[in-house]
């Protein structure tokens, strides 16, 4: 199983494993990551699994999509780098990936 690093902003890392199919928010939750809140439940419909991808991971995991361009208008300190985890889908060639959590969701 594809094996995910999700890095707090206090530099605390928490690698888990997910299952291919599943959203990278998906595996968060699954696995009590801290700091993914996901309160639309993965419906693209808020920001709160806002994640930064690793520089080396950005063009593996895939551009943004519109409705998540326009949802990333409400995540705090969105960058480059940005996307919102229900929207990256865990697969074999993401095993590896490593995200940032955000100080803080809204």
């Amino acid at each position: 199983m594809p094996k995910i690093t999700f890095i707090q902003h206090n530099g605390t890392e928490k690698t888990v494993e997910g299952l291919p199919g599943m959203s990278v928010m998906e595996t968060a939750v699954k696995n009590m990551v801290p700091g993914i809140d996901a309160d639309c439940g993965g419906a693209c419909a808020c920001a709160t699994c806002h994640v930064y991808i690793e520089p080396e991971w950005v063009e593996k995991a895939g551009a943004r999509n519109p409705m998540e361009e326009d949802m990333l208008d409400f995540a705090f300190d969105v960058r480059e780098n940005s996307r919102l985890s229900c929207q990256i889908k865990v697969s074999d060639a993401l095993d590896g990936l490593r995200v940032k959590v955000p100080d803080k969701q809204f």
